[in-house]
């Protein structure tokens, strides 16, 4: 740890303490293998991971299998992925079905000191015997059995006999506990499931709450930091560890999840939407999963930027999803290959310019790059021509005032070329305008002439365009606040948008997930459905920034 080390939130401040007698900081990283991770699950990866960095320390990846049901290596693989994309690197890769056969000894030893039984009540039984937060739980009628015919059951129960949710084991602790967590909870239940991890091995699993604390001691956590729900579990983590004699004993400390602004967050509501075909996938640009994302565009770097900022707290809050597209507007800026596109293109016909004849125009890759910048003073080549495509917004018959762009008798300057002047314009037999007429000024070079003009627009020649499709996305729901009953109807039926028009010739055959800023359209990232016929672009996020950070 740094000499001068500044605790940037409440759980580094009871770190910095807890290093004083032992200075080893051991944390993990426990998602559970039934879902693609998302920007929440990457909150909790990023406090585990970074926290141990900061302290010197490790942080394990552990995969919590403890229920078959919906877990699948698919999940496995994907977790894994995302976690080297954002990168960052675990220590140890464990499981935390590695510990079954531990987890099987230490709930025989709970049955033998007399702290667990084995209960016949079905699940709706238990709910009632439970209690609620004003009135106390009533006991079992199967507490008091011996430990010798708790051991009997427990073992038929490993070895098959009963049914599904016919008997569990639970902890033997306090009915009348103030805390429902402390009243006699499961700790293994039967399930007669095939494990993606353990094949047929099992048919009796733990639960989290008694399996999670026994693995967090055995790799030796220190500390153990989960979301804010864990916080009134924390009583029944620590009696695990005490009760099934753990020394030195971790710590569990919570931090509250992230919830953005017009994004779900619940893994549930995801799988909904991928099941019942609302999204293209987990990976859909329009999704907070984080290999959505990485497909829409987003850099690791951005996403790292936005957790850093949203910061660590101990109450629940919402945080603008504009902050995250001002990270990742921002870190765009800074790195993506500036080119020309047209997503919904006009042509416009040069008619004083002559045919077959080119001029070469240099356009700036990275106009912001400094000395030093690998894309420092770096150009490349698009050729003007009598004909150029414009964005069908850039030209209006009856505009407006204060439109600068290209309007009947107005001028403008084409980016890096030439002033050009509208003298005539044709309808489509829907009013749409079809072609644009103009003429250019010769001597209105750029950078060569001193003449100026309110506006410059960019344009795509049409000897070299190629011809490409955008998708253009808003956020996925129309409201913050939504229910498992009403989320559906909810769903924006504008969030995605798909344009076909052209590109700069350099951009025939982009590499997957490279990245450019589209001149004044906003920043984009070749799709993976791209082909040799047409490259695909998602755009990541337009230009216009409307967050306001705090400095």
């Amino acid at each position: 740890m740094e000499k001068e080390f500044e605790p940037r939130n409440f759980i580094e401040e009871f770190i910095v303490e807890d290093v004083k007698t032992n200075p080893t900081v051991k944390t993990r990283f426990p998602p559970e293998p039934n879902g693609y991770p998302h920007i929440g699950h990457a909150k909790a990866l990023y406090i585990d991971f970074s926290t141990a960095e900061r302290f010197g320390g490790t942080c394990n990846l552990r995969f919590d299998d403890t229920n078959p049901t919906k877990e699948d290596v698919e999940y496995v693989e994907a977790i894994m992925e995302d976690i080297r994309w954002l990168g960052f690197h675990w220590d140890k890769l464990c499981f935390g079905s590695d510990y079954f056969d531990t987890c099987y000894e230490l709930a025989v030893k709970l049955i033998k000191d007399g702290k667990a039984y084995v209960c016949d009540l079905d699940k709706d039984q238990i709910r009632e015997y439970r209690g609620t937060l004003t009135e106390p739980g009533i006991n079992s009628p199967y507490r008091e059995r011996s430990v010798e015919e708790n051991l009997d059951l427990f073992e038929r129960m490993k070895n098959g006999e009963f049914e599904d949710g016919s008997r569990t084991l639970r902890a033997k602790i306090d009915m009348a506990s103030p805390n429902i967590n402390m009243r006699d909870p499961a700790l293994y239940r039967i399930l007669h499931r095939s494990h993606h991890h353990t094949g047929d091995k099992w048919c009796i699993y733990p639960m989290y709450d008694f399996a999670h604390p026994i693995q967090d001691a055995i790799e030796g956590v220190t500390h153990s930091l989960c979301s804010l729900e864990y916080e009134a579990h924390r009583p029944l983590y620590n009696w695990v560890i005490d009760n099934c004699g753990f020394d030195p004993k971790p710590r569990q400390i919570e931090f509250a999840r992230l919830n953005l602004t017009n994004t779900i967050m619940s893994k549930r509501f995801l799988r909904t939407l991928v099941d019942g075909g609302y999204v293209s996938g987990w990976d859909d640009p329009r999704m907070p999963t984080l290999c959505a994302m990485r497909r829409r565009g987003y850099t690791p770097a951005a996403i790292r930027d936005f957790l850093e900022r949203a910061g660590v707290a101990k109450a629940d809050s919402l945080v603008d999803s504009a902050m995250l597209e001002h990270c990742v507007r921002e870190d765009l800026n800074a790195h993506s290959v500036r080119a020309m596109a047209v997503t919904d293109p006009i042509k416009v016909v040069i008619e004083n310019f002559p045919e077959g004849e080119f001029v070469d125009v240099q356009i700036e890759d990275m106009p912001i790059a400094e000395e030093g910048d690998p894309l420092f003073g770096k150009t490349h080549t698009v050729r003007f021509s009598r004909e150029v495509y414009i964005e069908r917004e850039d030209f209006m018959v009856e505009p407006p005032k204060k439109y600068f762009r290209l309007k009947p008798d107005g001028e403008v300057r084409l980016k890096g070329a030439f002033i050009i002047k509208c003298t005539g314009y044709e309808l489509n037999e829907d009013g749409s305008v079809k072609l644009v007429r103009c003429t250019y000024d010769p001597e209105s070079f750029s950078g060569e002439c001193e003449r100026k003009v309110k506006g410059t627009i960019h344009c795509v020649p049409v000897c070299d365009a190629v011809p490409a499709e955008f998708r253009f996305y808003e956020p996925l729901m129309t409201e913050e606040n939504v229910t498992p009953d009403d989320f559906i109807d909810k769903l924006n039926p504008d969030s995605v948008r798909i344009l076909n028009g052209f590109v700069e010739p350099f951009l025939a055959s982009p590499e997957v997930g490279s990245k450019y800023q589209f001149m004044r359209i906003g920043y984009f990232c070749t799709d993976p459905d791209t082909t040799a016929e047409k490259p695909v672009f998602n755009r990541t996020v337009g230009l216009k920034d409307g967050y306001k950070p705090n400095n």
